[in-house]
């Protein structure tokens, strides 16, 4: 099998984050019918080693990592449950995606092939140790918790990113910061004669990857509905809150909410105003944006928002700052990733970054200056460290030599804002000489994500000369 058959496995089996029971045992039955030695720790992670070839003995051993969850997201209209489900695979030229769903391909890239690598019988390869992590699209549960002990190599391929020919050499660190608003103690509204029910919806906005996106002028819908509703608030049109909901993920830009409001009776043509209004910044690149209201026959308890709204609406979203080092690189964000209200109980999760593990922490002690004392932070969890760049990096230079051979290209070393594993485990293997890269796929954690196979395909050879 190629590493392309690996992969359409891997995409039959149901991964997304804290779903990977299945996938976790997949890779360990595998490394059993290859006779290799392998561990499977209590999370899930999996280690699998595959000893060097003859004659590679006294080569440095080579940590081949990545992560087996992926980003589950669908369409509305996708009836495939992705909990118990695989996916559709199709193709449209170069690319590879899953019909109505996300891909996976971030990060099923790196596993299968890691497969490939491991049952190869006629490639010569110093000894690789593959490092399959856990839960990393929610927080790096996996990196974290791995005992790395087992491991003899100091030179770490990470196979976790995007764009050809673009090596990363550092990374964000980051947090998930949870909230929690209680408007079960405050003042309900009753609906009367001249309140109408309404239910607001937002989609098909672009969405994306809250760590390489962030700086793209994306809508993020949680934003525009708290937008939309203050203005509607503020006007009068709004009287109560009965319900809001929005996001999939922490680490993915929202890009669809709904909520169901009490207020008076707004004309199509008045609310197309407010619409306007709260889109206006975004409307050069979010055309494909939808928000619709309708009168709705739902009725839950509503709640005066006023202050709510004026707290969501305090809270910082997007890029917080710049790197004042490298030239085009946000140093610091946030982003509010999904949103529920259940039994007059709001929850928001906000994901946290920075390249500079200070400014990080002043970012999370401002949110919770701004959360009191109306709502309390429940907790931070997921919280990870950067990945520092390495002045040093035997590996890059190799990088560099294979990559002009065998594309005539210089490669491109960059630092990026998203969060890699690579700095957790630096903090488990002494010395570690890191370098993340990977084949072009495009709008990942999106129902638009597609892998393109040529450049997949490039990449493979890539490695497999590398490790020549």
């Amino acid at each position: 099998m190629n590493y392309l058959d690996y992969f359409k496995e891997i995409c039959s089996i149901p991964h997304g984050s804290y779903n990977i029971d299945k996938i976790s045992a997949y890779l360990e039955n595998f490394a059993i019918e290859q006779g290799l030695e392998h561990y499977r720790d209590e999370l899930g992670n999996v280690i699998i080693i595959r000893e060097a070839t003859p004659g590679r003995e006294n080569d440095e051993p080579v940590i081949i990592q990545g992560h087996m969850d992926m980003v589950a997201v669908k369409d509305p209209d996708c009836d495939i449950d992705m909990a118990t489900e695989g996916l559709r695979l199709e193709t449209d030229g170069d690319f590879l995606f899953a019909k109505g769903t996300s891909l996976g391909a971030d990060d099923g890239v790196a596993v299968c092939y890691a497969m490939a690598l491991l049952a190869s019988k006629d490639l010569s390869l110093p000894r690789l140790e593959v490092v399959i992590t856990v839960n990393e699209e929610t927080g790096m549960e996996g990196a974290m918790g791995i005992d790395l002990s087992m491991l003899k190599g100091h030179t770490m391929l990470n196979l976790d990113s995007e764009e050809e020919g673009e090596f990363l050499v550092s990374c964000a660190g980051g947090a998930r910061v949870d909230f929690e608003y209680d408007f079960r103690s405050g003042a309900t509204v009753e609906k009367t004669d001249d309140l109408k029910v309404y239910e607001i919806d937002m989609s098909g906005f672009i969405g994306g990857h809250s760590g390489t996106e962030i700086d793209k002028k994306r809508a993020n819908a949680i934003r525009i509905m708290c937008r939309l509703l203050k203005r509607l608030l503020d006007a009068g049109f709004m009287t109560a809150l009965g319900d809001i909901k929005g996001g999939t993920a922490d680490n993915a830009i929202c890009n669809s909410c709904k909520a169901v409001i009490l207020g008076k009776a707004i004309e199509p043509e008045v609310f197309d105003i407010f619409k306007f209004e709260a889109m206006e910044a975004y409307l050069a690149t979010e055309s494909g944006a939808q928000i619709t209201i309708k009168e709705s026959s739902e009725t839950p308890v509503f709640y005066q928002a006023g202050d709510f709204l004026h707290f969501l609406s305090s809270l910082p979203d997007g890029v917080v700052s710049m790197s004042t080092d490298i030239e085009g690189l946000v140093e610091t964000s946030l982003n509010h990733g999904v949103i529920r209200m259940k039994d007059g109980l709001v929850k928001l999760s906000i994901s946290v970054r920075s390249n500079d593990n200070d400014k990080k922490a002043e970012l999370i002690k401002t949110l919770k200056e701004l959360s009191e004392p109306r709502p309390v932070i429940t907790g931070i969890r997921g919280e990870y460290p950067g990945w520092n760049y390495r002045k040093e990096s035997p590996l890059r230079d190799k990088i560099t030599k294979v990559y002009k051979e065998t594309t005539g290209k210089a490669p491109i070393f960059k630092a990026i804002h998203a969060g890699l594993e690579c700095g957790l485990l630096a903090e488990k293997i002494d010395d570690l000489d890191c370098v993340s890269f990977g084949p072009n796929i495009y709008d990942i954690h999106t129902t638009s994500e597609r892998l393109s196979l040529s450049s997949a395909e490039r990449t493979w050879n890539f490695v497999v000369e590398l490790l020549k």
